[in-house]
């Protein structure tokens, strides 16, 4: 007998030995399709639970709650990084911004004013400067001669935790470290800004 005729052969005529190698070569060829395809799945996973949760502290504050403030640290212009339950035991305005925006540049000298009138009462105001580029912040900052204290967002992940939609956005938190209202877009008006800080120091419920 022949070595060709005494080798096993399956039902179909396919030698024996074939078979597993086929298989495998099976099971690669569908492993080569279906895992870029769940990558690709796992991947808007991922960025849907990433937007759900940026959206959770505007979401509270429609619906009249007080969300904590996120537990992060950002980078310092000067310095090292801060962390923003560092500020928790004085109420704090939480100002987003960036050098090229036009609205930030009407809205920087009254933070200002505000954090000059109220830091003897324990009022900290904080400024987050958010998709922007170090030089032109730094000069931003030179120009307006601000004096209280910046930290840098530079790929604008701090302002998605905190579901920010643009700049400006600022945000108002209580000595407890909870966010208690914000401003949505710019404030040019003095007396609003004047009456939001007084209704954080006083512990408002909420800021008008």
């Amino acid at each position: 007998m022949t070595k060709e005729a005494a080798e096993v052969r399956t039902q179909d005529g396919e030698p024996a030995a074939v078979r597993p190698a086929r298989r495998k070569r099976l099971w690669v060829a569908r492993a080569g399709v279906l895992l870029p395809v769940l990558a690709v799945l796992a991947l808007l996973a991922t960025v849907t639970m990433r937007h759900q949760h940026s959206l959770v502290i505007s979401a509270a504050l429609a619906r009249g709650e007080t969300p904590a403030v996120p537990d992060l640290t950002l980078a310092a212009f000067d310095g090292p990084p801060v962390s923003l339950r560092a500020f928790v035991g004085h109420p704090v305005v939480l100002n987003f911004w960036a050098s090229w925006c036009i609205p930030c540049r009407d809205e920087a000298p009254l933070l200002e004013g505000i954090s000059h009138e109220f830091r003897s009462r324990g009022l900290s105001v904080v400024g987050v400067d958010t998709q922007d580029l170090v030089a032109p912040a730094r000069a931003f900052l030179e120009k307006f001669v601000i004096t209280y204290p910046n930290l840098r967002d530079p790929d604008g992940s701090v302002g998605r935790e905190f579901g920010t939609t643009g700049v400006p956005e600022t945000f108002f938190i209580d000595r407890e470290g909870r966010v208690r209202g914000k401003f949505p877009g710019a404030e040019v008006r003095p007396a609003v800004w004047r009456a939001a800080a007084l209704g954080l120091l006083s512990g408002h419920a909420h800021v008008p």
